[in-house]
């Protein structure tokens, strides 16, 4: 697996670097050599947020955790990611290598939870009509939702528009494989 380290607003020195490949390297086992594992380390004000992104055939797997300790940001950003490949234990080895979960993960951490289908409840259907992305944005703070599906009249792709943790706004556009 590749790892792309990017720093936002800080210097990180060699050893952190070391320790995010060190860290990451326990993946392996579950991905190819395709994938890439995007970290981000953002410093603001006292907070370090880390953020890890894994990407494999179109797959994306995702972590961030802020704190005040960039060492317990990255950690606690690793354990989420281990924990969201528990919980779809069954659902994630069928996409990524044969029987690798069960080679890494210990056999006792499968028995906590039992594998249940997603319960989908409602299905919605609605017209996407061409707006730019601050008309998207202005919808979606009208019907007070944290995200609106619309079609981009720049590009007349569906895209999406969220609100982020931090409260700024973000933008999700389709990228052809």
């Amino acid at each position: 697996m590749k790892t792309v380290i990017m720093a936002k607003k800080v210097n990180l020195n060699e050893d952190f670097k070391a320790m995010v490949e060190k860290k990451l390297s326990k993946f392996d086992k579950m991905f190819d050599n395709n994938a890439v594992a995007n970290v981000t380390v953002t410093v603001e004000k006292n907070h370090h947020t880390v953020e890890i992104t894994i990407t494999q055939s179109g797959l994306f797997y995702r972590a961030e955790y802020t704190s005040n300790d960039i060492k317990e940001s990255l950690d606690k950003a690793i354990d989420i990611l281990f924990s969201q490949f528990r919980k779809n234990k069954t659902k994630l080895e069928k996409r990524l290598r044969k029987d690798s979960l069960e080679n890494y993960l210990p056999l006792d951490v499968f028995d906590i939870e039992d594998e249940k289908e997603y319960d989908l409840v409602r299905k919605k259907r609605f017209p996407v009509k061409p707006m730019s992305v601050d008309e998207a944005i202005l919808e979606m703070n009208m019907v007070g939702h944290n995200f609106y599906m619309f079609r981009n009249e720049d590009t007349n792709e569906i895209n999406v528009v969220y609100v982020r943790n931090d409260g700024r706004y973000g933008l999700l556009v389709p990228d052809s494989m």
